[in-house]
């Protein structure tokens, strides 16, 4: 399964979970961000803006903002003024006249004055407005990235040197843009929008239909995801990354089919540590991608350093040293004795105290050495798999009932595999069987 099909499956799987409500939002935005971006781009909608900014019409836009910014549309309209001792403008005679009389027929120091001024609150310029708001505000949420040498930036705001200057100088300081009013939360409508797109001018046709765009993508529409997608690099920065997002959305369609559909599937709080958890009456399944397992008590610690030393293998005493050498080496306790994880961790807890634990590793490949490296890693994690630090598997079952571990790798092609129950400690599934094989591995531990 390549990069593209990978892509265009995350897109579908974006539109019916994410979008939908029923899986977490920050979670995703959390995996597909650009690594180098901190917390603040944690929220998903926070992630679309800057990915909105990168897309090539976008900067296209602002590029283009010097010389079509003076071409916007304003209403011309008649102030009327009353003035003492002085004129404003224009007298109105006949509303003079009336005033005069109506209050003092002998003050002649009174006028009524009219002017004539431009109305720059028109929908399109509202719909302008709120476009070059949008764009303003995530250049200052992003100017680090912007000034810094990202590929993903560099491509396109730092083709332009000074860009990122020119949109806030438009935006503060440009005697057209600072004359239309700020829009109202609710604003602009829909009926803004559509006078923008029928406008002859093309400024105010660009920016209803980039504004929609971004409308579109928060609202969840599958055509305006999958362009974000293609077009902004919203996609991780590695393959391995989207080949585990496609891994645990595998996960979550195939329990709700086994379920037949009984399983309600709850969207995790923000400060809970499982990615998903999918209940009914009879158990809880809880789903937890790469370290997220980690405020679960569960870890993955070999049994080397509760064995006696003169007891010890030789591979098992490298080991034994290895860790005595970190621990000493490292001052920071974080940095000290650490634990490998598996790539996702899928927890049934049943009625009562019973438990069973699906582990699965992924790995992006499918060379004949990366699948012999998973399975050590696999069959390790199920060894050494503990819960408040102690051993989950006993002495005469290392690996489980020989269900619970899932080596998932990509398509091998032109060679031939054991099925599933050919297998033995483990199973393992290629990229293509996940969605006709992984039930048939669910139903022995669900």
């Amino acid at each position: 399964m390549n990069r593209q099909a990978l892509i265009e499956q995350l897109s579908e799987d974006i539109l019916t979970y994410v979008m939908h409500g029923s899986f977490p939002d920050d979670y995703l935005a959390t995996e597909i961000k650009p690594e180098a971006l901190d917390e603040r781009f944690y929220d998903y909608e926070k992630l679309i803006r800057l990915h909105f900014i990168l897309d090539p019409e976008v900067v296209s836009f602002v590029e283009s903002l010097p010389g079509r910014i003076r071409s916007i549309k304003t209403q011309t309209k008649r102030v009327t003024k009353e003035s003492r001792g002085g004129l404003d403008g224009r007298i109105n005679w006949g509303k003079t006249i009336k005033r005069r009389h109506s209050r003092n027929p002998g003050d002649r120091s009174l006028f009524v004055c009219e002017n004539r001024s431009e109305n720059y609150d028109i929908d399109e310029n509202v719909v302008l407005k709120r476009l070059l708001a949008l764009i303003y505000s995530t250049i200052d949420e992003c100017e680090e990235y912007l000034r810094r040498d990202y590929e993903w930036v560099t491509e396109r705001w730092k083709e332009s040197e000074d860009l990122v200057e020119t949109m806030r100088e438009i935006f503060e300081r440009n005697v057209h843009v600072t004359r239309i009013r700020e829009p109202e939360v609710y604003e602009p409508t829909p009926r803004m929008v559509q006078r923008a797109t029928e406008s002859r001018n093309e400024i105010y046709r660009d920016a209803s239909r980039l504004f929609r765009r971004y409308q579109r993508t928060l609202e969840g529409d599958e055509t305006a995801i999958r362009d974000l997608l293609h077009r902004t690099t919203i996609t991780p920065d590695d393959d391995e990354t989207l080949f585990e997002l496609f891994v645990l959305f595998r996960y979550v369609e195939a329990i709700e089919e086994l379920r037949n559909g009984t399983f309600r599937l709850r969207t995790i709080e923000s400060d809970s540590q499982e990615v998903a958890k999918l209940v009914d009456d009879d158990a809880e399944i809880s789903i937890y991608h790469d370290n997220s397992a980690r405020d679960r008590g569960l870890s993955f610690l070999s049994d080397v350093p509760e064995k006696d030393p003169g007891t010890l293998s030789r591979t098992e005493f490298v080991e034994r040293e290895a860790r005595i050498v970190t621990d000493e080496y490292f001052i920071d306790q974080s940095l000290r004795t650490t634990t490998g994880r598996p790539d996702v961790i899928v927890l049934e807890v049943q009625s009562g105290s019973n438990i069973e634990y699906l582990i699965t590793e992924v790995k992006y490949s499918s060379r004949s050495e990366t699948v012999r490296q998973g399975i050590r890693e696999t069959l390790e994690y199920l060894a050494f798999l503990r819960e408040e630090g102690d051993l989950v598997h006993g002495e005469k079952d290392y690996f489980g009932s020989g269900w619970n571990g899932v080596l998932v790798v990509q398509d091998i092609d032109q060679q031939e595999t054991a099925s599933l129950e050919e297998q033995r400690s483990i199973r393992i599934l290629q990229a293509s069987e996940l969605e006709s094989q992984l039930s048939t591995v669910l139903e022995k531990v669900v």
